[in-house]
């Protein structure tokens, strides 16, 4: 049984979604992805988020909480309607601030390399920091230099761009200690076909709600999950390291 959501604290006013930050019942707060931030965001949120754990990324603990429709009800003019009654995706909150430039070079390489691999991976587009600026979606623990992976909700990209990724990504200067060692990335294909042996239990644990965009579930959602599959199995091909 999914642990509900028992007070909204108020809404993120950062992030193309802006996430309502809520209490659950366990005690813990979480930032929370409802209807508003679209059913395909929430589904790569899983989905990614998922995998990234199964490559042993340090990604904020997160889960599907279920948000009750009586707290709908009761607004408090907080726009709950982009919230929304049944299941949602919920992050935990983490301690930390998020990554700044001058910290990157503190990352271990292993960890800045497992990063990149695994976005290259689900072609997430969606971690890019350089000196002109950006958004990472990672956070940073300065005392116990810890990395805290976040935000996957763009997570397979259509519209992926390979160039901008390996330039503008947060950890682009390890490309050359990633993508031209053969040893290191038969390592990750490695690794890439472990996680994806968890696929068939990862896509059965996505709420039937979330696979359609209307109440009704009357229109599929615009996402195709046997894409996002054969997607991630292009791992093991020839050309999946090869770079622009």
């Amino acid at each position: 049984m999914r642990l509900q959501i028992v007070e909204v604290l108020r809404r993120s006013a950062q992030g193309v979604t802006r996430p309502f930050i809520c209490r659950c019942e366990d005690g813990e707060v979480y930032f929370v992805k409802g209807v508003g931030a679209g059913r395909r965001s929430q589904i790569c949120e899983w989905i990614a988020g998922k995998l990234g754990v199964a490559l042993g990324l340090p990604v904020a603990p997160f889960r599907i909480l279920d948000v009750p429709a009586e707290l709908i009800e009761a607004d408090g003019g907080l726009m709950l309607a982009d919230l929304g009654a049944g299941p949602v995706f919920g992050s935990q909150w983490q301690e930390a601030m998020e990554l700044a430039v001058s910290a990157v070079r503190e990352i271990p390489d292993e960890i800045q390399q497992d990063v990149l691999a695994f976005d290259w991976w689900v072609h997430n587009g969606d971690r890019l920091l350089t000196e002109r600026g950006g958004n990472p979606n990672l956070f940073w623990r300065p005392a116990s230099r810890e990395l805290v992976v976040i935000d996957h909700n763009q997570a397979f990209d259509s519209d992926f761009e390979p160039d901008n990724f390996l330039d503008c990504h947060v950890f682009a200067a390890q490309r050359l200690h990633l993508f031209d060692d053969m040893l290191k990335r038969h390592d990750y294909n490695l690794r890439f076909a472990s996680a994806l042996a968890d696929w068939p239990e990862i896509c059965a644990a996505i709420p039937e709600a979330w696979l359609f965009a209307d109440p009704e579930m009357t229109v599929p959602v615009d996402f195709d999950l046997d894409a996002a599959h054969q997607l991630l199995k292009k791992h093991d091909h020839d050309d999946f390291w090869t770079t622009p």
